[in-house]
């Protein structure tokens, strides 16, 4: 199933000054596609507010409504209604969407009819075997040719207990999780590999079942029991995606401003919420308050060695601040994101390395040798986060060309406006300070808000 979005090629603005921003960022796609699976699953009627209307979460929803779930969306509320039962005998269109092509088909199980998944032809590379095999052994008829999309899933679940190697992603725990409670003897799952990425949005998943009154023990490490029981309806408020925002932030840390993200929850699961210690071991400085997390650059990028296992997703803008600091930095435990939209891990090697960079790949991340980088086109291989690198490369690395800037839609369609408002601000900002009106260290509102 092609991708219905055409490239779009964007000149990278530079920055005219140190960046000067304040950003409100859209409203985060791993707590939107999760609240919507937990609300198509629930017993009753459930609200989600402030949740992210982008290609990966408008996938979910379409998703959803043809398993036979109601949702009306009203400005910035969205209100679900799950069936009694899901609607088989459909095709769900996965898109590049991670969330979509894991979550939803341990649910389709529940319907009453055979469910088949395709996606775009990205997707068919990304892993699905551990999730196909697990339901498999739980007893649903999964039929797959090569353990990638597309396939069907058919049948209901008569087992309870499973083990999976979840290493690849941890959408495979997270996804069985989400349908436990539903099973007719609940689940008792088990992780068997090494250690699972992305360990904050496991975390994410179990918080919010909890919150729907699922009872689920995992007090052993890499077990999950989860009780038999409905799933409660829940209002959920959405947080801002901390991932979207942590390029903005990156700007001020590469430009030496000083930019805000506001609406940054006090407490969260969200791996992006990294982003502020990681920027700080650059040599930024990272400050949170009422109004939000502000990152203000120094003189100095220092290179640094990191494990981002837990974080994986932040990679390609932390990489891009590594090529611009004043020595090497190693990425480590990011090995398995070579399975998401793209081998990350090698397109962030090639685009470096194409505008003037020296990368290593290793086993299971990338040493980063930064020398003086030069413009050039960068290929975003249809992942959103390599676009956001090269948008922050383009900042300070002159005629810098995305190959597409479209594929940003995925998380945030009004990335190269709010990108192109934040400059603008900051050049205005930059103006008035010459006059003596703002003070230096004062954030102007990027009129993104």
């Amino acid at each position: 199933m092609p991708s219905p979005l055409s490239p779009q090629r964007w000149a990278a603005p530079l920055a005219p000054a140190p960046i000067r921003a304040t950003v409100s960022v859209p409203g985060s796609k791993s707590q939107t596609n999760r609240a919507l699976a937990m609300a198509a699953l629930a017993n009753g009627p459930s609200v989600i507010r402030n949740g992210l209307d982008a290609r990966d979460t408008r996938l979910m929803r379409d998703g959803l409504r043809a398993l036979g779930v109601q949702i009306t969306e009203t400005g910035d509320q969205w209100q679900v209604v799950p069936p009694a039962t899901f609607t088989g005998n459909v095709t769900v269109d996965c898109g590049l969407a991670g969330t979509v092509m894991r979550f939803l088909p341990a649910l389709a199980p529940l319907a009453d009819g055979p469910v088949r998944f395709d996606g775009d032809e990205q997707a068919y590379a990304r892993p699905m075997a551990p999730l196909l095999e697990a339901l498999t052994a739980l007893g649903a008829k999964v039929d797959a040719d090569r353990g990638t999309l597309p396939f069907t899933v058919d049948g209901a679940v008569s087992g309870s207990e499973v083990t999976l190697d979840a290493s690849s992603s941890s959408q495979f725990v997270s996804a069985l999780l989400m349908v436990g409670a539903r099973l007719p003897a609940g689940l008792d799952l088990r992780h068997s590999g090494l250690p699972i990425p992305s360990r904050p949005h496991l975390e994410m998943t179990v918080a919010m079942l909890r919150e729907r009154h699922v009872r689920i023990d995992d007090s052993e490490r890499d077990r999950w029991v989860v009780a038999p029981g409905p799933i409660a309806p829940h209002d959920e408020n959405v947080e801002p995606d901390l991932s979207n925002a942590a390029v903005f932030l990156a700007a001020a840390a590469i430009t030496g401003g000083a930019v805000t993200v506001s609406r940054w929850p006090g407490s969260t699961e969200q791996p992006g919420n990294a982003i502020g210690d990681i920027l700080g071991r650059f040599g930024a400085e990272a400050s949170f308050d009422e109004q939000g997390l502000t990152v203000r650059g120094t003189d100095h990028l220092h290179g640094i060695d990191l494990d981002l296992s837990a974080a994986s997703e932040l990679t390609p803008v932390v990489a891009a601040v590594a090529a611009l600091a004043d020595g090497t930095s190693h990425l480590r435990g990011i090995g398995h994101i070579r399975g998401h939209e793209t081998d990350r891990l090698a397109a962030l090697a090639t685009e470096l390395e194409r505008l003037g960079g020296h990368v290593s790949e290793t086993h299971d991340g990338l040493t980063i040798h930064p020398r003086l980088l030069g413009g050039a086109e960068w290929r975003t291989y249809a992942d959103h986060r390599m676009a956001q690198a090269g948008a922050l490369l383009g900042l300070v690395v002159p005629e810098v060309t995305l190959d597409d800037i479209g594929c940003t839609a995925k998380t945030m369609p009004e990335f190269a406006d709010l990108w192109q408002s934040m400059i603008d601000s900051s050049q205005m900002s930059s103006s008035d300070q010459e006059g003596g009106t703002t003070p230096p260290d004062s954030p102007e509102k990027a009129g993104l808000e």
